[in-house]
């Protein structure tokens, strides 16, 4: 029977946050002590991508193989996807091959299809709606950095993309508090928000949406951006210069609005002097690089929980497997 898919984070409970983030911190003593796995030994994960990558790309298919499985790793355009065969039926394919897919896709629409279609978890690795694997890396690097989640204040400033989609639902499960603040006509989505605003009243979490970036990081545990230039809208590159510049800029004024021991967080590509200044990207508060790193370990619970199941992963997570 297929376990869960991955699309946007909003198909986890808190509980199944809660375990992924301490099974990546299990995983990652375990690397970092020079330790291996063979949890998906004999298991292959498919990895799909019509878009550029380079987290995603390597710490996918690094995870795979420290966890004994096997990668294989599919551009779009050496798919028949390319030459018309259908979304649904490359699902039914892949399905009768792998144990699971990893899809980057351009459309969320196209991820809902193969999820729908296939008999094996579907994680998304990134959608133009939604980017929930960053999330959980983000959540495990303020969870090392501040000893917990609940509580938190967050504040995003910037485009309302795919990443801020799923930080809302991130946040909403883990109890944080979120803010983001994004100029007219570039907001989140209203349907994701008013989700996750739901989901948050069982966690003591909030999630809402504001024009002033000011509001959003006074007094903020951490503060988050992304480009404003995602790919497929370079040549809105102008336009948005002028919708976020220099108001939306994450600088030392702006952090200096935050709490003094706040942690600066982007999940790259980052374009300095656009979205954010060298001098807070490159400085002591930024954990930029320890959070690229935390893609690594939350994708090895990740594929764990989904393709060996709640029970199994528990136990991993406790150091008895």
């Amino acid at each position: 029977m297929k376990g869960k898919d991955f699309l946007t984070l909003a198909e986890f409970t808190p509980s199944d946050l809660s375990l992924v983030l301490r099974l990546s911190g299990r995983l990652k003593e375990k690397r970092l002590k020079g330790l291996g796995g063979s949890s998906l030994k004999g298991k292959s994960v498919a990895l799909v991508f019509e878009k550029p990558s380079t987290r995603t790309r390597v710490s996918f298919q690094v995870a795979v193989t420290e966890l004994g499985g096997s990668p294989v790793s599919l551009s779009a355009n050496e798919l028949q996807l390319g030459r018309g065969e259908t979304v649904e039926d490359t699902a039914r394919v892949l399905s009768r091959y792998v144990h699971a897919v990893m899809a980057r896709v351009n459309r969320h629409t196209d991820l809902e299809r193969l999820a729908k279609a296939s008999s094996v978890p579907v994680i998304n690795g990134l959608s133009d709606s939604h980017h929930p694997v960053q999330i959980l890396a983000d959540l495990l690097t303020m969870q090392e950095r501040k000893g917990k989640l609940k509580g938190l204040k967050v504040g995003w400033v910037g485009d309302g993309d795919n990443v801020c989609n799923s930080w809302a639902y991130g946040a909403a499960l883990a109890g944080i508090k979120f803010t983001a603040a994004t100029p007219i006509g570039y907001e989140p989505s209203r349907e994701v928000f008013e989700h996750a605003s739901r989901m948050a009243r069982a966690t003591g979490g909030r999630v809402e949406a504001v024009a002033d970036p000011k509001e959003a990081v006074r007094g903020a545990d951490c503060v988050v951006t992304d480009t404003f230039v995602s790919m497929g809208v370079e040549q809105e590159k102008e336009r948005r210069a002028k919708a976020f510049l220099p108001r939306y800029q994450v600088g030392k004024e702006l952090m200096a609005m935050a709490k003094k021991d706040a942690v600066f967080l982007h999940c790259l590509p980052a374009h300095r002097e656009e979205e954010v200044t060298p001098e807070v990207i490159d400085g002591p508060q930024s954990a930029v690089f320890d959070e690229a790193e935390n893609r690594l370990h939350t994708e090895k619970a990740l594929l764990c929980f989904l393709m060996l199941g709640s029970r199994k992963a528990s136990a991993m997570a406790r150091g008895l497997n």
